[in-house]
């Protein structure tokens, strides 16, 4: 008795290859959390360009208070509006921004974005302490 010959199967199985994807997903869904994100080291400063002659300064308190100082005045508190209209009546002095070091982030931004929305066009920087 002759047999047909036989059909040759022309499919690929996937099975095996969902199986290896399944586990790479599981050690991708393990190990990501655990991966380290780094942390930001800030550079210190040794020495800086010469301060500008009579800046504007805009100190920036731990709890986001502002004061402000222009040519030889004494530091005063300000609110946000009345700080962009004290940047309007300097508008070519430089602009020293000085902030506590646990002063929120985003208060020092919103303290660099006033003084670009008030028209301000000098320069702008940022006071640091110097390092030993």
């Amino acid at each position: 008795m002759l047999r047909p010959p036989r059909r040759l199967k022309n499919e690929i199985n996937v099975v095996p290859y969902i199986d290896v994807m399944l586990v790479l997903l599981v050690i991708f869904m393990v190990s990501a959390p655990m991966m380290y994100t780094g942390s930001v080291n800030l550079p210190s400063v040794e020495q800086a360009d010469g301060v500008p002659q009579d800046p504007v300064r805009i100190e920036v308190g731990e709890a986001g208070a502002l004061k402000f100082s222009g040519a030889g005045e004494p530091l005063r508190p300000v609110d946000w509006t009345e700080l962009g209209t004290l940047l309007k009546d300097n508008p070519d002095r430089a602009v020293l921004v000085a902030a506590d070091k646990d002063a929120s982030y985003q208060t020092v931004l919103n303290a660099l974005d006033k003084i670009k929305k008030s028209g301000f066009s000098g320069r702008v920087g940022l006071e640091t302490s110097r390092q030993p």
